[in-house]
């Protein structure tokens, strides 16, 4: 639909509307689809017309009838013909009036009314044919003898000078809704990158660590800088990178992904880099590879902790100089790209083993984004499940529920391993399974969500014999099932228990809960 409202500002629109009044005396009447008047109000009775017949019959209701009906008889010629404009007689007969079409993509979308001319000078004839008129429909027939006189009489030439003029305000209010459609279809394609889901302000979390990922968002907003966002599976690590992406002067170039951890070598290799015809058995044409098809804009590395040591030293080349070389070619090709990229693993750790670069640890970690895990951001969790709810229950359409006291509680005992993932397959697994029921239960649960505050607590402590076996016990106990429930990660634990990663690793040693002893032994599931 054209915005009519906004064509009243539009600046070479006034200006064609006001060489039309002074050098034609004529009024401008914007008609919608419909057949209505867009462009002012009709009872308004401080509007001034240039054309001596609108003159006389816009400020009475008769008179506004007949242009009205003219108006509508107009548009619907207009509609029902391929012109794309025509001359006709106007109210009175005597008159004429110039009605020019807007189409957008062939749609008719309404017209441009003008009020306008006479074809002839004035005669005796056409003097007598409009007192009769105006005699007829109770109006003062000498005024229009008079309004009849002041019309202007256009010779061919002057036609064609006007008829242009006219045309060129139907093609004004084209371009016009043109444009906005092209602009709001450009907000609307960002919003649904951007929306509710990138943008720091509407980030799901109120929570003291969210607030603080939030601050750091806006100071690196405006950054080049490589940004290495960590945090546990199911954390929205790829979120932050395209709020990263969006709020960046990179913004209307392309966001590009990859998971470095579903590809084996030789396909990242091609996949990141690209590969030139016959480089080797299957290559049967030239590929560009994400990282030109990102030039200018951001790409996204996810779990590049899974990225081999042969792929580290490829990476590390085009981070450090911008250059790359397809598989099997030999040209050095550039590109200009800023790397965001993410995992759910130690680094430093890697970095100390030897299974991850140093320097390109260094090289990619020059901001460090950790995005917290659930657990961490209990006070998340009320507003995170109004989100899921609301949201699931719209696209559902049934009416928005709530969870009874007793579910709440088991939601907020549970340390949620899947973070917000898990969270949020967890209440559209509820959605479903609550029906029409507005209230959902415990019993609707899944069931490791409502043993949890039973199986989590260590069974057969011993009460009996000495405090610092029972103690002991008790350590190896929630150490075991520590690091089991952060898949072997000794920092996330260490931190858990609150003693130094070092301190950790000597009590693993101690009780002999390394992974490798524990799955010989078939316990480290």
């Amino acid at each position: 639909m054209i915005n009519w409202e906004e064509l009243k500002h539009i600046h070479v629109i006034r200006k064609l509307e006001g060489i039309l009044a002074q050098w034609f005396h004529t009024d401008i009447f914007f008609v919608d689809e419909r057949g209505q008047v867009r462009n002012f109000d009709l009872l308004d009775r401080h509007k001034e017309f240039k054309n001596p017949f609108a003159a006389l019959l816009m400020p009475k209701e008769k008179g506004r009838e007949l242009v009205m009906k003219s108006i509508a008889e107009a548009n619907e010629k207009v509609f029902k013909t391929d012109k794309p404009h025509f001359a006709m007689p106007g109210p009175a007969g005597v008159e004429t009036v110039f009605v020019s079409r807007i189409t957008v993509d062939n749609e008719f979308l309404g017209s441009v009314y003008a009020y306008s001319y006479a074809d002839q000078p004035v005669t005796a004839e056409w003097k007598a044919k409009v007192k009769t008129w105006a005699e007829g429909h109770g109006f003062d027939a000498d005024n229009f003898e008079h309004a009849l006189t002041k019309l202007r009489v256009l010779n061919e030439g002057e036609k064609k000078y006007f008829y242009e003029l006219v045309d060129l305000v139907a093609q004004e209010i084209v371009t016009f809704h043109t444009e906005i459609t092209k602009r709001e279809e450009r907000i609307s394609a960002l919003n649904n990158q951007l929306g509710t889901r990138y943008s720091y302000d509407s980030m799901i979390g109120k929570s003291k660590p969210m607030q603080d990922l939030y601050s750091m968002l806006d100071k690196i907003k405006n950054s080049e800088s490589t940004v290495l966002v960590q945090g546990e599976n199911g954390t929205g690590k790829e979120l932050i990178a395209r709020a990263i992406h969006f709020n960046s002067p990179r913004k209307d170039a392309q966001f590009v992904t990859v998971n470095c951890s579903a590809f084996n070598e030789n396909l990242l290799d091609s996949e990141l880099f690209g590969h030139v015809k016959g480089s080797f058995t299957g290559a049967i044409k030239d590929k560009k590879g994400l990282f030109e098809a990102a030039d200018k804009g951001t790409l996204f590395l996810d779990e590049i902790g899974d990225m081999s040591p042969t792929m580290q030293v490829k990476l590390l080349r085009v981070l450090q100089n911008g250059s790359l070389t397809p598989v099997g070619g030999t040209e050095v090709r550039n590109t200009d790209v800023r790397v965001v990229a993410a995992t759910n693993k130690d680094l430093k750790d890697m970095v100390e083993t030897g299974t991850f670069r140093e320097d390109l640890y260094y090289r990619i970690n020059v901001i460090n984004l950790v995005v917290p895990p659930l657990r961490d951001r209990k006070d998340d969790i009320p507003v995170l499940l109004d989100h899921f709810l609301s949201r699931g229950c719209k696209e559902k359409s049934l009416p928005l529920k709530n969870f009874a006291k007793r579910a709440m509680e088991k939601i907020f005992d549970y340390p949620w391993p899947g973070n917000i993932r898990e969270l949020e397959n967890e209440v559209e697994r509820l959605i479903v399974l609550s029906g029409e029921d507005p209230r959902i239960p415990a019993e609707l649960l899944s069931q490791r969500i409502r043993d949890f505050g039973e199986n989590s607590k260590v069974q057969g402590v011993r009460v009996a014999g000495k405090l610092k076996d029972a103690l002991e016990e008790l350590e190896k106990t929630m150490i075991r099932e520590g690091l089991r429930r952060t898949n072997w990660n000794k920092s996330r634990l260490a931190k858990e228990l609150g003693i130094s990663r070092a301190g950790l690793i000597m009590k693993v040693e101690k009780y002999g809960l390394d992974k490798r002893k524990l799955a010989r032994a078939g316990l480290a599931a």
